[in-house]
C-alpha cells in the first residue's frame, strides 16, 4: 500500500462498482446516509470521486498537506460516530444493514491507516495516481461540460493556484516527515524502481487524455507538471531508493490486514493446503481434456503444456481483436439464452484495447468501471490489454490473444461475469452501501470465476481446456501468494513454477510476482477463496430446494443483491431465496 496517510484510500480505490439511482424509499434513505460519509471522506482523495460520480470534486486534488493523517483519522472517527447514531435511530432492517456495512467499512480503513502509520515510510507513487484520476474526468461517457475541471486540477497540482503549493512537495514532505521514526520500513525497492520506469508512460497517458478532451490551454501547465514529475522521480531516486527494503516481505500484521481488506477470511496455512489440493484436481481434468484434444488433431503430445502451446499459436491480429470478442461476447450471449442461465440486459456490451499507461498499470485483462453515484447511463468497459511494459524481455504476452482463451475471459470479464454485476446495480437498484462500502475482492473476483465455472461445460473443448487453465491459475495464486508473502518461496521460484506449470507467458509471469510481491499481496488469493464460497452456497440451495432450483432466477437473485459480502449474500440466499422457492 503506497498511501497509508488516506484510511479510506483501500475502499475507494479498490471499490471500482456503480450505485443506481434510487427507486425506493430505504434505498433512498441509505444513499442519504452513504453521501453524507462520502463528502466527508473524499476530500482527502477526490481524484476517486469522478469514478464514483459524486459532484464537487472534479477540479480537486489528493489532500498531501501537513497533518493530513491527523486530520483524516478525526474525519473518519466523525464519520463512524454518526453512523452509530444512526444505526440507533433508523427501523428499516435493509438500512440498518447498510449502516453495518458502512461501519465495518469504516473500521477496517481505520485499523488499516493505523498499522500503515506504524509500520511503514509513506511513499506516493503520484504520477499513476493523477494518471487515473485523469482517465476517470476525462472519460468519453463523461459530460464534456466537466472536463475544463481537468485543467483547473493540473494547475494545482503544479502550484499554480491560490494557497497551493506543488503536490509533489507535500508528497516529499509527508514523506520525509517520518524518515527518522525508528522501527519504520520503506517501500519494496523492486515496486520503486518499476514505477520509476512507469513515470514517463504516465506523464504520456495524461497528455493524451489531454489532448483527446478538445479543451484548450492546458499546455503550459502540463510542461510545467512534467518538469516536476522528473523532479520527483530524481527525489525518490535519491532520498526514497536508499531507505526502500530489499525484500518483498511486509509485517506479518500488514499482509493479515490486506487478506482481510480484499475479504478472505481464512487461515494462511489451510487456504495454502485447500489451493494446492485444488490445483492438482484441476490439473488432473486438464490433462483428460487435453489428451482428447490432442487425439482429435493429431498431435503428437496429449500433454497439457503442449497442448497449450499449440493453441496458442492460433493468435488473433490486433487489429482484428476487438471484432473477434465481440463475435465471441455474441456467442457467450446465446449460449446464455439458450440455457437459461441469467437475464441478459438488453444493451451491448463494450470492450477496446488498453492505453500504453493502462498496460503498465494493469498488464492483464480487466473491466474499467464507470461512475458509482448519479450515473446517467455510462456502463464498464472490458479491456484488453496488448504487452506488460514491465516484463523484462521481450517475448509477447500471447495469454489472452488467442482464440481458445477467449471463452472463458469473456465469461468472467463482460458477461455473465463483471459486466453483469456492474449493470445489475444500475438496472435493478442498489444502494450506494452495497456498490461501494460493501465491495471486496472476494465477493467481485469470485463472482467472475464462479461465471467461468457455471459456463465452461457448454464451451467447445478447447474453450473448457482454457478455462480449466484460468481456474488453475487461481488456485495456484492462492497458495503462491502466502506462501511468497510468508517467506516459504522465493520470487524466481513463483515465476518459474507459473511458467512452467501453469503454463503461461514470462510477461504475465512478471506481473503475477509483481502483483503478490507489492502491487496488492493478498489480493490474488480472493479469486479462489470467492469462487469456493459461492459454490458451496449454491450447492447448500440446490440441496435445500431440489428439483424446485431455478438457475436463472437464483443468478438474477445474487446480482440484485450488489456486492454484499460473501456472508451477507448467503444470508439473503438463505432467508429470502430458499423460502420463496421452498
Amino acid at each position: 500500500m503506497k498511501s497509508p496517510a488516506t484510511p479510506l484510500a483501500v475502499l475507494l480505490l479498490a471499490g471500482a462498482f456503480r450505485a443506481a439511482v434510487a427507486t425506493e424509499a430505504w434505498i433512498e434513505e441509505s444513499n442519504a446516509i452513504a453521501q453524507d460519509v462520502l463528502v466527508q471522506l473524499i476530500k482527502y482523495n477526490p481524484e476517486a470521486a469522478a469514478q464514483l460520480g459524486l459532484d464537487g470534486f472534479d477540479a480537486e486534488i489528493i489532500d498531501l498537506r501537513p497533518e493530513i493523517y491527523q486530520r483524516s483519522m478525526a474525519d473518519s472517527e466523525r464519520a463512524l460516530g454518526s453512523l452509530r447514531k444512526r444505526l440507533t435511530e433508523t427501523t428499516h432492517p435493509k438500512v440498518r444493514q447498510d449502516i453495518e456495512i458502512m461501519i465495518q467499512a469504516l473500521e477496517d480503513n481505520l485499523h488499516t491507516a493505523r498499522i500503515n502509520r506504524e509500520n511503514l515510510i509513506p511513499y506516493f507513487n503520484l504520477p499513476q495516481t493523477v494518471y487515473f484520476g485523469f482517465r476517470s474526468l476525462l472519460d468519453p461517457q463523461n459530460d464534456p461540460a466537466r472536463y475544463p475541471a481537468a485543467i483547473e486540477r493540473l494547475k494545482k497540482y503544479v502550484g499554480g493556484a491560490q494557497g497551493q503549493q506543488s503536490v509533489f512537495l507535500d508528497a516529499i514532505g509527508r514523506s520525509t516527515e517520518r524518515f527518522e521514526v525508528d522501527g519504520l520500513v520503506g517501500p519494496y525497492d523492486e515496486e520503486v524502481e518499476k514505477d520509476l520506469q512507469n513515470q514517463e508512460r504516465f506523464v504520456a497517458g495524461v497528455e493524451e487524455l489531454l489532448r483527446g478532451s478538445g479543451l484548450d490551454g492546458w499546455e503550459q501547465t502540463f510542461a510545467r507538471y512534467k518538469e516536476q514529475v522528473g523532479a520527483y522521480g530524481d527525489w525518490v531516486r535519491q532520498s526514497i531508493l536508499p531507505r526502500a527494503r530489499n525484500s518483498h516481505l511486509l509485517p506479518a500484521e500488514l499482509y493479515a490486514d490486506n487478506l482481510r481488506n480484499v475479504g478472505v477470511y481464512m487461515d494462511p496455512d489451510e487456504l495454502v493446503e485447500r489451493a494446492r489440493f485444488a490445483f492438482a484436481e484441476i490439473r488432473n481434468e486438464m490433462s483428460a481434456i487435453a489428451r482428447r484434444i490432442a487425439a482429435q488433431r493429431g498431435w503428437d503430445s496429449g500433454d497439457y503444456r503442449d497442448v497449450i502451446a499449440e493453441l496458442k499459436k492460433r493468435q488473433i491480429a490486433s487489429d482484428n481483436l476487438i471484432d473477434f470478442y465481440k463475435s465471441r461476447l455474441e456467442a457467450v450471449e446465446a449460449i446464455i439464452e439458450r440455457e437459461q442461465i441469467i437475464s441478459l440486459p438488453q444493451r451491448e456490451a463494450q470492450i477496446r484495447l488498453a492505453s500504453e499507461a493502462e498496460s503498465a498499470a494493469i498488464p492483464a485483462p480487466f473491466m474499467q468501471p464507470p461512475r458509482l453515484i448519479g450515473n446517467t447511463g455510462e456502463y464498464g468497459t472490458f479491456v484488453i490489454p496488448l504487452n506488460n511494459p514491465n516484463a523484462e524481455t521481450g517475448e509477447k504476452m500471447d495469454d489472452f490473444l488467442h482464440d481458445a482463451a477467449a471463452w472463458s475471459l469473456t465469461a468472467h470479464e463482460a458477461r455473465p461475469g463483471h459486466e453483469m454485476q456492474f449493470a445489475a446495480m444500475v438496472e435493478n437498484g442498489v444502494s450506494i452501501a452495497r456498490a461501494v462500502f460493501a465491495f471486496n475482492s472476494a465477493n467481485a473476483e469470485g463472482w467472475g470465476l464462479y461465471t467461468e465455472a457455471i459456463m465452461k461445460e457448454h464451451f467447445p473443448l478447447e474453450g473448457q481446456l482454457m478455462g480449466l487453465h484460468a481456474r488453475l491459475m487461481r488456485a495456484a495464486r492462492a497458495f503462491l501468494d502466502p506462501m511468497l508473502n510468508l517467506g516459504q518461496i522465493s520470487p524466481d521460484e513463483v515465476k518459474r513454477f507459473i511458467v512452467e506449470d501453469v503454463v503461461v507467458s514470462e510477461p504475465l509471469a512478471a506481473q503475477e510476482v509483481d502483483r503478490y510481491s507489492f502491487r496488492a499481496p493478498g489480493q490474488a488469493t480472493s479469486y479462489f477463496y470467492g469462487h469456493m464460497k459461492l459454490q458451496s452456497l449454491r450447492t447448500e440451495t440446490e440441496l435445500k430446494l431440489g428439483d424446485r432450483f431455478d438457475q436463472k432466477a437464483y443468478h438474477d437473485f445474487m446480482l440484485a443483491q450488489g456486492l454484499l459480502p460473501l456472508e451477507l449474500m448467503a444470508k439473503a440466499v438463505r432467508e429470502e431465496f430458499i423460502p420463496r422457492y421452498r
